[in-house]
């Protein structure tokens, strides 16, 4: 198995990094959007986000004062 296949199943290996793929699915958000349905803070998603980021399965832009992130299906196929 290669690093980068193996980094891509670790980043989906967490329930929560699953379910912030899930409602990218959806269209792109704020790191403060994708934390409102979890029990967790903001800063704690934005680290999910991370490795999901460095995995390939996400990536992040910035528009205006917001950080907006959306999915990457390519890592998936």
């Amino acid at each position: 198995m290669t690093a980068s296949l193996d980094q891509t199943f670790a980043a989906l290996a967490d329930p929560t990094r699953r379910a912030i793929l899930a409602r990218l699915l959806d269209g792109e958000a704020s790191v403060a959007e994708l934390a409102r349905p979890f029990a967790l803070t903001v800063r704690a998603v934005s680290k999910h986000v991370g490795v999901l980021e460095q995995a390939g399965l996400v990536t992040r832009s910035r528009a205006a004062q917001k950080r907006l992130s959306r999915i990457e299906i390519k890592p998936l196929r």
